[in-house]
Order: C-alpha cells, then sequence, then structure tokens
C-alpha cells in the first residue's frame, strides 16, 4: 500500500428503526477510513471503509468493510456504503450519504441518513446517525493522519509531514512555539509579530516578521516592516528584507525564532531596521500560550493557517527609534504571536486587547480562500483570559460556531455566545491612524490589510438574569488596542 494516504477513525451514532418493529434501536459506527493522497475540501476522492456495526440485540459485526466517498464541495456529498453481517447470519448492506449545504455546513457534514438492506435488496430499515461534535471531535482530530507532501522530503531536523507523532519531539512543534515551523516544504507562509503600546506618550508599535515560501518551489524569503503610531498623526511605516531563507538558519544550538539581514528576533531580544524606523528592545514576562484557534490546529497543521499567542502579556523595554525621534520604553504592555500556514484569508479580522492585569483579549475572524468555504460567513475564534481563567473553556472550533463577526471599516463586531455568557466585541480604528500594507500570498495572490495599533475597543460579558441579560464585566479602551482588517 502507498505510503502516500490519508486515515482517519469516526464514530457515529443514532438509531435504526428496522421493518415491522415500532421501536427504533440504537446504533453505532466505529469507523477507520483510509483514502488515497491529501484530503482537500475540493477534491473528489474515493477510498476503503471498515469498522464495526453495532446495533444491541440484532448486530454487532466488527469486520464491516465497504467504501468512503469523499466529495463535499465536488459533488456537495460524503457518501458511506458498508457491508455486515447480522445476529442471524444475514448479510445486509447500510448505504448513507451526508448531503452538505453551504448555508448548514456543521449540520450537514455530521448528519448521516442510511438506508439497509438484503441481498436481495430489500430495504430491511432506516437509520439516522450523528458524528457528535462536543464528544468525538478531539478523538477524530488525533486520528487524522496525512500524508507527506508528493516527492518532497524534510530538511534535517524535521519532517514534512504534517500530524506525525514522530514530530513530538521536535521543538518547532512541541516545544517552544516561537520557533520557526518550516521544514521546506513549497506554499507555506510563516508570521512572528510584535504589537506593543507605550503606556507614557500612548504610542503603538508594530514589528511584523515573515517567511514566503512560493508555491512554485522557488527559493524562500524573509521580509516584513515596522510601524509606529504616535497619538492624533499619520502612522510612520518602513519595509525590510527580502532576504534569502535557509534551513541552515536552524541549527539546534541557535536561539534566534527570526533572523533576516539586520532584523533579528531571539527568545528576549527584537532588534533591526527598516527604512527610518529602528529598534532594540528586551522583552520579558509573556504569561503562559494563548491558544485563540484549537491547540491541534497548531500543533498538527490540519487547518489551513492557525495562530498562537506565545506571549500574552510581555512587557517591552528599550527603545524604538523613527525619523529624528526617540521613543524611550519601560515596561509598556504588549504580545507576540505566531502565525503558520498556506496563505491569508480571503478576509480576515484581528484584535490583540491589553486588558489590565494579565487579562487580555485575542480574536481572529477570517473567511478562507479555499473554493467552498471561501462562500461561508467569517468563523471568529476568540479567546478571552479573565483571572487567570480562558474563555471559553472548550475548543475554540466549536465556540467559534455560536459567534458571528461582522467585518468592515472603519468599525467591525464579534458577538455570540461563550459558554453561558454573552459576549459584545466592537472595535474601531480610526482611518487617520490606520496603515494599509499590501501582502503577497505563496501563491502570488495579492491581499491588503489596514492595521492601527491605535484602536478603541469595547468589550462586554453578560450573564443571565431572569429572562434578561445583565453586564457581568466590560473594559474600554482608548487608542490602546491592537488591530486589523483584511481583505483582498
Amino acid at each position: 500500500m502507498s505510503a502516500r494516504r490519508t486515515t482517519f477513525s469516526e464514530v457515529m451514532e443514532g438509531e435504526l428503526r428496522l421493518a415491522g418493529e415500532e421501536r427504533a434501536r440504537p446504533m453505532r459506527l466505529e469507523l477507520d477510513a483510509d483514502l488515497p493522497g491529501v484530503l482537500r475540501p475540493w477534491d473528489d476522492v474515493e477510498g476503503d471503509l471498515t469498522g464495526r456495526v453495532a446495533v444491541p440485540g440484532w448486530a454487532d459485526d466488527r469486520a464491516a468493510s465497504g467504501r468512503l466517498r469523499v466529495a463535499p464541495l465536488a459533488a456537495r456529498r460524503i457518501r458511506y456504503t458498508l457491508d455486515f453481517t447480522a445476529g442471524d447470519g444475514r448479510r445486509l448492506h447500510l448505504d448513507g450519504w451526508k448531503s452538505v449545504s453551504p448555508r448548514r455546513p456543521v449540520r450537514s457534514m455530521t448528519a448521516l441518513p442510511a438506508t439497509v438492506t438484503d441481498a436481495d435488496g430489500a430495504v430491511v430499515g432506516e437509520a439516522r446517525l450523528r458524528f457528535h461534535l462536543r464528544r468525538d471531535l478531539a478523538a477524530f482530530l488525533t486520528s487524522f493522519r496525512a500524508p507527506a507532501r508528493a516527492g518532497g522530503s524534510a530538511p534535517a531536523g524535521g519532517s514534512a509531514r504534517s500530524g506525525d507523532p514522530e514530530q513530538a519531539g521536535d521543538p518547532a512543534r512541541g516545544g517552544d512555539p516561537m520557533r520557526s515551523r518550516w521544514r521546506g516544504q513549497a506554499g507555506r507562509l510563516e508570521v512572528w509579530y510584535t504589537t506593543l503600546t507605550d503606556p507614557a506618550t500612548g504610542t503603538g508599535v508594530w514589528l511584523h516578521h515573515e517567511l514566503v515560501a512560493p508555491h512554485d518551489g522557488g527559493g524562500a524569503r524573509a521580509h516584513g516592516w515596522a510601524a509606529v503610531f504616535p497619538p492624533g498623526e499619520r502612522p510612520v511605516f518602513a519595509r525590510f528584507g527580502p532576504h534569502e531563507w535557509s534551513p541552515r538558519d536552524w541549527s539546534p544550538g541557535d536561539d534566534a525564532a527570526f533572523a533576516a539581514g539586520p532584523v533579528v528576533q531571539t527568545g528576549d531580544r527584537l532588534t533591526g531596521t527598516a527604512g527610518q524606523i529602528g529598534w532594540e528592545l528586551r522583552e520579558s514576562g509573556g504569561g503562559r500560550p494563548l491558544h485563540t484557534f484549537p491547540r491541534w490546529a497548531w500543533e498538527r497543521e490540519l487547518l489551513p493557517a492557525a495562530q498562537i499567542v506565545p506571549k500574552p502579556s510581555a512587557a517591552y523595554s528599550g527603545e524604538v527609534r523613527f525619523g529624528d525621534r526617540v521613543l524611550d520604553l519601560a515596561g509598556a504592555p504588549g504580545a507576540s504571536a505566531r502565525i503558520y500556514g498556506h496563505g491569508n484569508a480571503r478576509r480576515w479580522a484581528w484584535l490583540h486587547a491589553d486588558l489590565g492585569g494579565g487579562d487580555v483579549c485575542e480574536i481572529v475572524a477570517a473567511v478562507s480562500t479555499r473554493p467552498g468555504l471561501d462562500r461561508l460567513p467569517p468563523l471568529p475564534f476568540v479567546r478571552l483570559r479573565v483571572d487567570g481563567a480562558d474563555l471559553p473553556s472548550g475548543d475554540p472550533l466549536l465556540a467559534a460556531l455560536r459567534l458571528r463577526a461582522d467585518i468592515r471599516l472603519p468599525t467591525w463586531t464579534v458577538r455570540g455566545r461563550v459558554g453561558d455568557r454573552l459576549l459584545h466585541v466592537e472595535v474601531t480604528q480610526r482611518p487617520e491612524e490606520t496603515v494599509a500594507v499590501d501582502y503577497a500570498d505563496p501563491d502570488g495572490a495579492p491581499a491588503v490589510c489596514r492595521n492601527s495599533e491605535r484602536a478603541d475597543v469595547r468589550i462586554a460579558l453578560a450573564r443571565r438574569a431572569g429572562r434578561a441579560w445583565r453586564t457581568e464585566r466590560e473594559w474600554r479602551l482608548d487608542g490602546t488596542g491592537h488591530a486589523e482588517v483584511g481583505l483582498r
């Protein structure tokens, strides 16, 4: 069997209504799928399906086998066919499919209606099964194994396979989240960015470091930019690079997270120059990492891209020079964050809000560029750290399904349910204190973001009191929010 296959395990439960019986019986499928190649949403692939069919008192076949067709966008269908044996020895056939709907993607991709027939084709029963997101999603994602990239090999020090358990010892995946994750694959984008606010003057600072590995397999490049946002003035912006990037930059003893020409970021130092902007900063503190996206999305790279904030409550001291001015910093609050994936989203909004006392709010709301997924509304990933506890407490992907984002300028919003609370976030980026920056994805596609480190932010958490909602906590930031909106 070729090593270039995608495998995963899936559990679905529900009920089976047998012909001639008034009451439905509980039914459970425990399935292992084996599909050729890399599983992509826009493909139409078919592979083997094996596992267990269990219906108490009627069937318990642990050697069921069949086929699985996955075509969620090409045919809007995921079809399951299984042959199994009932308790009385009859050979039976299950045929079911998930009809994928862009209007209800989650519901349609978790519900499986199926028909059970005998060897003569007569209908034996009708089943209604469902994949339970809250209970079984983590196990499903943990089981997922994707193949290595065709014709590719990992440079020394890492594997190119996403989700490979052998990567558990890789410091870029299981250790320091600031270290590079790139292992020579084409079509990857990796970002390190730091934002901070000078408490003495209200000036915001944005340092953006980027590694781009083109889709065509050409040489990877490192580049980026810096911006300073003095209150009441137009932002000062400058770029650096591009510089050549190679795996030799990442020897095991090298503590640099990013290095490109004069720009270097190590464990606690950020230094560099970009045009008329220069910086020499020391980074301290930071608190424990904040997983805006699910932890599995960052560690196993199962989504088109993922973000993490390794240092959500850091302090910065040193100086930033812009033009003929010098900004002296002493304990300026800010954060360092990371992105790794296949490129920028179709549309996105981002917020980092330092709420004081170690409390922070991080939001990434995005629309994917993948065909079909680009028709869906923005999916808001929210992490709110309050009094040392992270909200929502469960998987951020499941929580995102209960939130709605309205992405526009100058004001964008996120609202919805976070556990038993109601969340409302409003972010305003004043045009005169916002800078527009053009990007290029690994495939060359352009994008433009509008960033402000002087955003106004209102965050409200409410809890139900009787039939009404009562505000539990509220924060207002005037000119100290870090925010961005990206558009195509």
